[in-house]
């Protein structure tokens, strides 16, 4: 009789990336850090992304209105994209998989590839800059943050941070296009 053993196309890549993520984590354990990166994250689960998307058109008029539409459509974009990618793929989260690694928040949804986090802040700060290249200042170190911050508190591994920052990447890159 054949036993079928279950379908776990990341299971390397986990164990692989294992040893960086406890690093990361480590750093968590110390509370101002993990607070630091508490707000950093709760802030890239939209809040300062939706308020971005208010003032734009306030400073930059009608031309800050159509890249805050383009952000809104991208977000739309990368909202579906990634959620069809999580429900399919079904990657624990480091937390889940490895008892070592300590969650320092709650996760939005339960699967970690590809980091939506990291998806939206790479595609909005693509967009936003290619318009506006007076905000890279704030925006480019503001989505590394919220990058990091994803493997800091043992919600992802740092290949689902890539994934998420490449596709957001392409988000924001055929937003600029198509205006």
């Amino acid at each position: 009789m054949l036993v079928r053993q279950e379908f776990r196309p990341f299971a390397r890549v986990d164990a692989f990336e294992f040893g960086l993520c406890e690093r990361l984590n480590r750093v968590c354990r110390r509370e101002s850090v993990r607070n630091a990166f508490r707000v950093v994250s709760r802030l890239g689960d939209g809040v300062f992304w939706y308020l971005l998307m208010l003032l734009i058109p306030v400073r930059y008029g009608a031309a800050g209105l159509l890249t805050s539409l383009s952000m809104a459509v991208a977000g739309a974009v990368g909202w579906l994209l990634y959620k069809a990618l999580k429900s399919r793929l079904v990657r624990e989260r480091p937390y889940i998989t490895f008892e070592r690694i300590l969650p320092g928040t709650r996760p939005l949804d339960r699967y970690s590839f590809p980091s939506g986090h990291t998806l939206h802040a790479v595609a909005f700060t693509w967009i936003a800059v290619a318009h506006f290249p007076g905000l890279g200042w704030v925006l480019v170190p503001f989505a590394a943050l919220v990058a990091a911050s994803r493997v800091v508190l043992g919600l992802h591994y740092p290949s689902d941070v890539l994934a998420g920052a490449a596709l957001g990447a392409l988000i924001g890159f055929a937003a600029v296009l198509a205006c």
